[in-house]
């Protein structure tokens, strides 16, 4: 019990790094860039799981698995997968019911969260 809190704290700490990232990321792209809000979204989130996956594999879930090419391709899968739910959740809280773009983001970022962290700890990295 205290072990499986442990990683959700240390996937959660993985987290907010690549949360730092991904709405910096978001926001450079946006807002100097001038880029479309989705795929600005979709570059500071794929950023973002990249670095994740850096240090999940090798702090949270301290993996030894060789095949990293194979854990890697999975984490990015399920980071796919979490990367549709946060643009389906950011179009229907921003698009839809018109709240904040970062607060819908906010939120999406949240329910991404549990997606991946169950995923990953259940499937990608036990």
């Amino acid at each position: 019990m205290i072990g499986t809190l442990w990683k959700i704290v240390r996937f959660g700490i993985a987290g907010a790094i690549g949360m730092v990232i991904d709405f910096g990321t978001t926001w450079v792209c946006r807002k100097k860039l001038k880029w479309n809000k989705y795929l600005a979204n979709t570059t500071g989130f794929t950023l973002a799981a990249i670095n994740n996956y850096i240090i999940n594999r090798f702090w949270t879930f301290a993996s030894s698995n060789p095949n990293w090419q194979a854990e890697f391709s999975k984490f990015l899968l399920f980071s796919l997968a979490g990367l549709a739910l946060n643009n389906l959740l950011v179009f229907l809280l921003h698009g839809r019911l018109k709240m904040n773009f970062y607060v819908s983001k906010l939120i999406a970022t949240i329910c991404v969260f549990a997606w991946n962290f169950s995923t990953n700890y259940f499937f990608n990295f036990k």
